[in-house]
């Protein structure tokens, strides 16, 4: 899996200083720590700008968003919901933010693209569409 920009470089992504918390504690977990998931997760994290919750743009996704996002090589369309591990169910689009794309799709913005491999291997390229719904833009910050 990989995050692409324009120009080659990862997109920027931006986190809530609540997620980060969250996130940072599930990765403490001795369980994790060596998993290759949360190891590609903390890179995220590690290279993300961090706002307070009542400062993050509507548009950016962030735990709890519900996403949609388009194929760009087929036009399929996705609404993904990104969640916690013990919160994920694929059946019903709940991706778990250790999941590859979940991890990818945490921090982007409206309009970027991240390019990773589905299960089987055959590469996709994502882009952001739209967030149909954000806690921080709710004012649900209990979530």
């Amino acid at each position: 899996m990989s995050t692409q920009s324009v120009s080659g470089l990862p997109p920027s992504l931006i986190i809530s200083s609540r997620d980060m918390a969250r996130l940072e504690a599930l990765l403490d977990s001795p369980v994790l720590s060596r998993h290759p998931a949360a190891l590609a997760l903390m890179d995220e994290l590690n290279r993300a700008e961090v706002l307070p919750p009542e400062q993050m743009p509507a548009n950016v996704v962030t735990m709890h968003s519900q996403v949609e996002c388009e194929d760009a090589a087929t036009g399929e369309q996705h609404v993904l919901t990104l969640v916690y591990p013990n919160e994920a169910d694929v059946e019903k689009g709940r991706v778990s933010v250790l999941a590859p794309v979940g991890s990818a799709l945490l921090g982007l913005s409206v309009g970027q693209t991240i390019d990773w491999q589905a299960p089987g291997g055959r590469p996709l390229k994502l882009q952001v569409k739209a967030v149909r719904y954000q806690p921080e833009a709710a004012g649900d910050l209990h979530r």
